[in-house]
């Protein structure tokens, strides 16, 4: 996850469709769907290794869990969401259960998104974070859904604001099933938008810097590692 919750006094860029329940929703619909997986999942499933180079399922829910856990207390120090941070906050609940990392995992995910609104969008990369890392899990297991499904619909738009409020590459989306075109980045009048043309779980993985191995794509203008916005 970003560590773009730093400095919490930057204005989010926002448009007259910008939604504050939107990162909200994501995290409870994505509540629904992963806290059931993970409560039925056998003890070594774990230990599988996933897309976030050096992390188990369960570092990557503890630090999912841990961030929400931030959010509600609103634990903003320096360095929050850095490496660093997110190791210390793993290795603190490596003797917890996995229950209990679900537990509070779950419980983030129902609350945080009030908190999250309040900050009228300087947190809701947390939000497609943590739908993002489902997506590790899901990948990790085999199941079907990572970074798409219901959620992508929400996730979508985050992921656009993201883009603009780390002045990421611009890039100029179109997604199989949307009428209109994303608009990603923010240009400074030196490099023309890169042009993408394929599914939305792809771009998805693209702009989180995930294996996009087999998929079917175009991409113009760019590099895949121009893309990341985390």
């Amino acid at each position: 996850m970003s560590d773009s919750t730093n400095d919490l006094t930057n204005d989010p860029t926002h448009d007259e469709t910008y939604d504050p329940e939107r990162p909200g929703r994501l995290l409870r619909a994505e509540r629904d769907a992963l806290i059931p997986l993970l409560r039925a999942a056998p003890d070594d499933a774990y230990g599988l290794r996933t897309a976030c180079p050096g992390w188990t399922v369960r570092d990557v829910l503890a630090h999912c869990s841990a961030a929400l856990t931030r959010v509600l207390e609103q634990r903003f120090e320096k360095g929050v969401y850095s490496p660093e941070s997110n190791e210390r906050d793993i290795a603190e609940r490596a003797d917890w259960s996995h229950s209990r990392v679900v537990d509070e995992l779950e419980r983030g995910m129902t609350e945080a998104g009030a908190v999250i609104a309040e900050y009228k969008g300087v947190l809701d990369g947390v939000a497609l974070g943590e739908w993002i890392h489902a997506g590790d899990v899901r990948e990790a297991w085999g199941k079907p859904g990572a970074y798409g499904g219901a959620g992508l619909v929400e996730a979508l738009p985050l992921l656009v604001g993201m883009s603009r409020r780390v002045k990421s590459l611009p890039l100029h989306a179109d997604v199989d099933g949307l009428d209109e075109p994303l608009l990603l980045g923010v240009g400074d009048g030196t490099r023309s938008p890169a042009r993408y043309i394929g599914d939305g779980p792809t771009l998805i993985r693209l702009c989180a810097g995930r294996p996009v191995v087999g998929a079917r794509y175009e991409l113009a203008g760019a590099k895949e590692g121009e893309l990341s916005v985390f």
